[in-house]
């Protein structure tokens, strides 16, 4: 009841006039950020950092709050209609979105992200209000081989799932640990695939890798084919989600909804692990596996929620333990530390109104965003009746401007312009880019995690086991590895179904055995078929 009554306080100081005007200017600001590549949340909360130092600290960090939500909001927009994320948190809903709004279903996977994201935000919101003091606890009692483990899953159950060929899928994940390897190694001080270039010293923004291989890799390859396809102009089609829509995204809301808040409120969870997990799971569920690659609704749907329940869970770790899981984390941290006030356990109790009134916002937030872009998705549709060749330079242009704006050096387009061509070489033979995204996100994370759990067990690989969850995790990741061997014994245990032969009742022949579909590869680097490489 204590819970209640205070987030009712800070509903109260919330919803008066000035700081419910910050909250728009934080959703507004945060979504049109989250709209550029590049430009994420992070960037524009340490912006305004200087311009919020005279606010008053509450209504400084409702606007935070609302660029925080209006900036993973925004991501989705991009990432549905160019194949462009604005965050690595985007990353996944570009996968399906960007196939629906070619497929003139733009407002459709629009509208279904922007109501996954509100519903999952405020259960996010809520349970960050309820259970955030057990979830710390969780949080705080794994260890290293526990991150270890559930990176390495992630890492397989994604390159596994994703496409027909395993080969192709591990080639793509080899590629991205090896750029995530690019800069200087944190314990011996060695520089790693830094080739002498000092600029290489600190590795590859995840931005930049991600804008290169997933935008301006698309635009190579469209720009390719342009002499060789008819120009057409993409369909809006209906404005609004139909019901078989509605019946296809609840369950996934709910589902995303439950990988990210977890995930986002463990200290080395964020909002990539589980809108890749979402992914995967709405692909292993769904009754229309087949649309997958094609532009499948959940899709879209699950990895949404996920990525805003997470957005609400990366608070949890932040307010109570001073841990921040993300940038944008890292960035309110520093804005905490610059008003005086130190976040932690004692947070609750020493700045009660301000966190509660911060909490309050969220749902506010949230709600202003589902207000603000639900009616816009039709609008934002309306955007790829552009010509394709307008349409992808201006692609290139806000590419090359978010690429840019992240360290403001020429050297990040060098590397953008070298990364584009690997994604355009990756579309050429078939290899599918998710895996290479994952690999850069992950990489550095696990060979940390895999240190400390060796410097912990004095070099001893048996410190890896050494905790419940990790072994549970390595179990799944055993069954994952081995289920493809698995279900190829069971198919050839099982009877051969006999086919009956028209014109001659009662007689049967066995079915041809042998077939193979050979692949065929598609232009978002993909492989249709199911060989293995």
């Amino acid at each position: 009841m204590d819970v209640w009554s205070s987030l009712m306080d800070g509903f109260a100081t919330a919803l008066t006039p000035m700081n419910l005007l910050f909250a728009v200017i934080g959703v507004l600001l945060g979504t049109a950020v989250g709209v550029l590549p590049g430009l994420g949340p992070a960037m524009t909360v340490a912006l305004l950092l200087p311009v919020t130092a005279a606010l008053e600290p509450t209504s400084a960090f409702i606007m935070f709050a609302g660029i925080y939500y209006g900036g993973m909001f925004g991501g989705s927009t991009t990432s549905i209609l160019l194949n462009t994320p604005g965050e690595s948190s985007s990353v996944v809903t570009a996968i399906e979105g960007n196939k629906m709004a070619k497929a003139g279903r733009a407002a459709q996977a629009l509208a279904t992200a922007a109501i996954g994201s509100f519903i999952a935000g405020t259960i996010g919101t809520a349970l960050l209000a309820v259970f955030a003091p057990i979830v710390v606890q969780f949080a705080v009692s794994l260890g290293a081989p526990s991150y270890f483990a559930i990176m390495v899953l992630a890492l397989l159950a994604v390159t596994a799932v994703l496409g027909s060929s395993r080969l192709r899928g591990f080639a793509s994940l080899a590629l991205g640990l090896a750029i995530g390897l690019v800069g200087i190694d944190s314990v011996t001080g060695q520089r790693r695939l830094t080739f002498g270039q000092p600029l290489l010293v600190d590795g590859l923004d995840i931005v930049v890798v991600a804008v290169a291989i997933f935008a301006v890799g698309e635009a190579l390859w469209v720009a390719a084919h342009l002499r060789r396809t008819p120009l057409h102009i993409i369909p809006v089609g209906r404005p609004w989600m139909g019901k078989k829509d509605w019946s296809r995204s609840w369950k996934p809301w709910l589902r995303g909804t439950a990988f990210g808040f977890p995930f986002g409120a463990l200290p080395a969870g964020g909002a990539e692990i589980p809108t890749f997990l979402s992914y995967v799971t709405e692909k292993r569920l769904s009754k229309h596996p087949e649309e997958f690659g094609k532009g499948a609704i959940e899709g879209v749907a699950g990895p949404e929620a996920a990525n805003n329940a997470a957005a609400a869970g990366t608070l949890t770790p932040m307010l109570a333990l001073g841990l921040p899981t993300n940038a944008t984390a890292a960035v309110m941290l520093a804005a905490f530390t610059s008003y005086g006030i130190q976040p932690g356990p004692q947070l609750f109790s020493s700045q009660g109104p301000l966190v509660w009134a911060l909490i309050a916002s969220l749902f506010i937030g949230n709600f202003l965003l589902l207000l603000i872009n639900l009616p816009l998705a039709p609008v934002w549709a309306k955007l790829l009746q552009l010509p394709r060749p307008y349409l992808y330079a201006g692609i290139l242009f806000f590419a090359t401007l978010g690429a840019y704006s992240v360290n403001l050096q020429a050297f990040d387009l060098v590397i953008l312009l070298i990364l584009g061509a690997l994604g355009f070489m990756m579309r050429r033979f078939g290899l599918p880019v998710l895996p290479l995204i994952l690999g850069v996100i992950l990489g550095p994370r696990i060979e940390g995690q895999l240190r400390k759990t060796l410097q912990l067990s004095a070099g001893d690989p048996a410190g890896l086991f050494s905790e419940p969850i990790a072994i549970v995790v390595y179990i799944i990741v055993a069954i994952i590895l081995a289920w493809p061997f698995i279900f190829k014994l069971i198919r050839r245990n099982r009877p051969v179904p006999a086919t009956s032969i028209p014109g001659n009742s009662g007689a049967t022949v066995p079915r041809e055995a042998g077939g193979v579909s050979h692949g065929s590869h598609r232009a978002d680097g993909t492989v249709d078929g199911d060989g293995d490489g």
